[in-house]
């Protein structure tokens, strides 16, 4: 997809309800927690490695009206955090609607699940913050993203006129994939 990256704005997802969640279920050796006071770099290493940017905890999150440590999902494989979703708010969307925001995982840990299951358990907080529903942004070339979004019952809410073919190409790219892992199986 050209120019993937400067496509404005970025597309949204939304979850009309956070009823009926699925549970947690972590792999064998991972467990979940929340951010705990020296978890800074953690968390910037996490993203550092998903996004490829250099990230400030401080200044992205810490220093925000929205933060606290309970809204700070990790997945640590023993006491190393892996993997982070972030519980956020944006007024722009109303009182009642959670943002799922930041979500990463280490490479090292691919495969096997864990944006999902931070993700997952981003929506859990929602729901014991009252939120109603959710909703997040992202970029049309994180299709691993998108994928795990879809799953978590997320569906594309269309704010652009530029939206729907940018959805289309996603759409036929997710498509390819599934038909190939299904002849691969």
């Amino acid at each position: 997809m050209e120019n993937q990256h400067n496509l404005k704005p970025q597309l949204v997802m939304f979850r009309p309800t956070l009823d009926n969640l699925p549970a947690i279920q972590l792999p064998a050796g991972y467990k979940i927690r929340t951010f705990q006071p020296g978890d800074e770099k953690a968390w910037e290493f996490i993203i550092n490695n998903s996004f490829k940017y250099n990230s400030n905890f401080e200044k992205e999150i810490k220093s925000q009206k929205y933060f606290s440590p309970e809204r700070i999902i990790f997945i640590c494989h023993g006491d190393t955090p892996v993997a982070t979703a972030t519980v956020w708010h944006r007024p722009e969307w109303g009182q009642y609607m959670g943002y799922l925001h930041m979500v990463g995982a280490l490479s090292s840990h691919g495969g096997k699940g864990l944006g999902f299951q931070a993700s997952l358990a981003a929506l859990h907080q929602m729901k014991k913050e009252d939120r109603l529903a959710t909703i997040l942004e992202t970029d049309d070339f994180r299709i691993p993203a998108i994928k795990t979004y879809l799953r978590l019952g997320y569906k594309p809410l269309l704010i652009h006129e530029n939206q729907g073919k940018r959805w289309d190409k996603i759409f036929s790219i997710i498509c390819r994939q599934e038909d190939i892992e299904q002849k691969n199986n």
